[in-house]
C-alpha cells in the first residue's frame, strides 16, 4: 500500500463526488435569478412558481455541496501535509477570502431566498437571489484562482522550499486563470441549463404539468444555446493556453509521442496509448490537424512526449481518453442544440418525442464531462503538485498508509450515506412536482387570469377539477 497513492485516490473521490454539486448550483443560480428577474417585471405567477419548484432542488445541492467541500479541505492537512505547509503563504488568503467573501455571501442571503417571501419586498427577495448567484460565481473565482496557480505558479518567491507571494495581483491572475475560470463557469451553465431541460422533458414525455415544464424547457434551452457553442470556443482557447504554459499536459491529451519537424503535427482521433512503449497502438490520426487546432497553422510545430523526461511525463493513456469524453461530450450537447433551434424554427420543439427523449439520455452528461474534465486537468498535471516546482510525491503527508486506507473506507461509507440521502430527496421533490395549492403566497402577486380551464391553473399547474 503505497501513501501517495491512497492520498491521491482518497482526493480525487473526494473532488469528483464534491465538484457535483456546486456545478449545479452555479449553474441554476442563474437560471434563479432569470426566473425570478422575468416574475419581477411581469408578476406571470407561472415565472413564481417556476423558481419555488427548482429553488428547492437549489437547496439540496446547495447542503450537500458545502458538506462535502469541507472535508475536501481538510484534506489538504490530512493527506497533503507538506504542500499545505509549502504553499500556505499562497492558498491561505485565497481559501480565506472564498469563506469570506463568497460562502459568507451565499450563507447569509439563502435564507432571505428560501423562506423570505412573506418577510421581505419582492425586490429584497431578488437582491437576494442576485447575491447568493453572485457568491456561487465568487466562490468558483477563489477556488479556480488556487487551482489555476498549481497549474501556472506566478506572483512567488521560493525560499527554502516554502512559496512566497511577491505579488498578490498575479497570484490570482496567473496565466491560466482566464480560461480555467471561464471554462468552470460555462460548464457549470451548461451543465444545469440541461439538467433543467432533461427533468422538463421527463415531465413532458409523462404528459404531467405540461404548461410548466414547457415554460421550463424554453428557458433552459435558451441558456443552453448561448452557452454551449460558446463552451467549444473557449475550449480552444485552453487548448491553446495548456500549450504555451503546459506542454507535457498537452501531449499527454493528444497522445503526441514525437515533436514534428517537417510538416505538421497529426491529430490522434483514435489510439491506445502505451507509456513504457512510447507509442500508440491501434492509432487513428489526421494528418496536420494537431498543429491547426494548436498553432493554428498547418505546419506549426508542437512537442511531443518524448522531449520531456520520463519522469515528468503526465499519464497519457489516461489523459487522453479523458479529454476525448469532455471534448466529445461538449461537441454532442452543442450538436444538440443545433436539432433545438431547427425543431423551434418548425415549431415542433415540445411534440417531438424522440428530441424530448434525447434530452432526457443527455441529461447527465454534463457531470460527466465535468468529472472527466477535472481527471484531465489534475492527472495532466502530474508529477506535479505545483507546476515544474513541486512534485507531488514530495507533498503527501509522513502518515501510515493504513491510516489513509481507514479514512477512504469512512469517506466512501460517508458519500455512500450523503448521496442516497441526495437522491432521496431530489427525487422526492420531482414526485411532488411543483406547488399548485392555491394562489401564490407573495402579496404583490395578482389574481389567477380568469377563464382557466378545469384542471390547470394560471400557473399551468394540475389541480382537482
Amino acid at each position: 500500500m503505497d501513501v501517495l497513492l491512497l492520498s491521491r485516490i482518497q482526493f480525487g473521490l473526494t473532488t469528483a463526488f464534491h465538484i457535483l454539486f456546486p456545478t449545479l448550483t452555479i449553474g441554476l443560480s442563474l437560471y434563479l435569478v432569470i426566473l425570478e428577474g422575468l416574475w419581477f417585471c411581469t408578476k406571470n405567477e407561472m415565472y413564481y412558481r417556476m423558481y419555488r419548484f427548482w429553488v428547492k432542488i437549489f437547496a439540496i445541492h446547495f447542503a450537500v455541496g458545502v458538506v462535502s467541500g469541507i472535508t475536501l479541505e481538510f484534506e489538504f492537512g490530512t493527506n497533503f501535509a507538506r504542500f499545505s505547509q509549502a504553499v500556505a503563504n499562497v492558498f491561505a488568503p485565497l481559501m480565506a477570502y472564498e469563506g469570506m467573501t463568497a460562502f459568507f455571501l451565499e450563507a447569509g442571503f439563502l435564507s432571505i431566498m428560501l423562506f423570505g417571501w412573506k418577510r421581505v419586498s419582492p425586490a429584497v427577495h431578488f437582491l437576494s437571489t442576485c447575491l447568493v448567484a453572485a457568491g456561487a460565481s465568487l466562490s468558483a473565482f477563489w477556488i479556480m484562482a488556487a487551482n489555476a496557480w498549481m497549474q501556472t505558479p506566478s506572483g512567488y518567491a521560493l525560499v527554502h522550499g516554502r512559496f512566497y507571494v511577491t505579488r498578490f495581483w498575479d497570484v490570482i491572475f496567473n496565466p491560466a486563470f482566464p480560461t480555467h475560470l471561464t471554462h468552470m463557469l460555462l460548464a457549470s451553465y451548461e451543465t444545469a441549463a440541461f439538467a433543467i431541460a432533461g427533468i422538463s422533458a421527463w415531465f413532458l414525455l409523462k404528459h404531467r404539468h405540461e404548461a410548466f415544464f414547457r415554460s421550463s424547457l424554453s428557458i433552459a434551452l435558451i441558456m443552453a444555446a448561448l452557452v454551449a457553442p460558446l463552451q467549444v470556443v473557449v475550449g480552444d482557447f485552453k487548448g491553446q493556453n495548456v500549450a504555451r504554459y503546459q506542454p507535457a499536459k498537452l501531449a499527454a491529451m493528444e497522445a503526441h509521442w514525437d515533436t514534428n519537424t517537417q510538416g505538421g503535427a497529426p491529430f490522434v482521433a483514435f489510439a491506445f496509448p502505451n507509456m513504457a512503449a512510447e507509442k500508440n497502438y491501434c492509432e487513428i490520426t489526421v494528418p496536420d490537424m494537431l498543429s491547426l487546432l494548436i498553432t493554428h497553422s498547418l505546419s506549426g510545430e508542437v512537442r511531443g512526449l518524448k522531449t520531456f523526461p520520463p519522469e515528468d511525463r503526465p499519464n497519457a493513456a489516461v489523459t487522453f481518453w479523458t479529454f476525448r469524453v469532455m471534448a466529445g461530450i461538449g461537441f454532442l450537447l452543442a450538436g444538440v442544440m443545433l436539432w433545438a433551434g431547427l425543431l423551434a424554427i418548425r415549431k415542433h420543439l415540445f411534440d417531438t418525442p424522440l428530441f424530448l427523449k434525447t434530452l432526457v439520455v443527455v441529461q447527465p452528461l454534463g457531470f460527466v464531462a465535468t468529472v472527466v474534465g477535472w481527471i484531465t486537468v489534475e492527472v495532466g498535471r502530474q508529477p506535479w503538485a505545483v507546476y515544474g516546482l513541486m512534485r507531488t510525491r514530495d507533498s503527501v503527508s509522513p502518515i501510515v498508509a493504513g491510516n489513509v486506507l481507514w479514512s477512504l473506507g469512512m469517506f466512501l461509507i460517508l458519500f455512500a450515506a450523503l448521496g442516497g440521502s441526495y437522491f432521496y430527496f431530489t427525487l422526492k421533490v420531482l414526485r411532488n412536482g411543483p406547488d399548485a395549492d392555491g394562489p401564490a403566497t407573495h402579496p404583490d402577486i395578482p389574481p389567477p387570469v380568469s377563464g382557466e380551464t378545469e384542471t390547470t391553473n394560471a400557473a399551468g399547474l394540475e389541480v382537482a377539477p
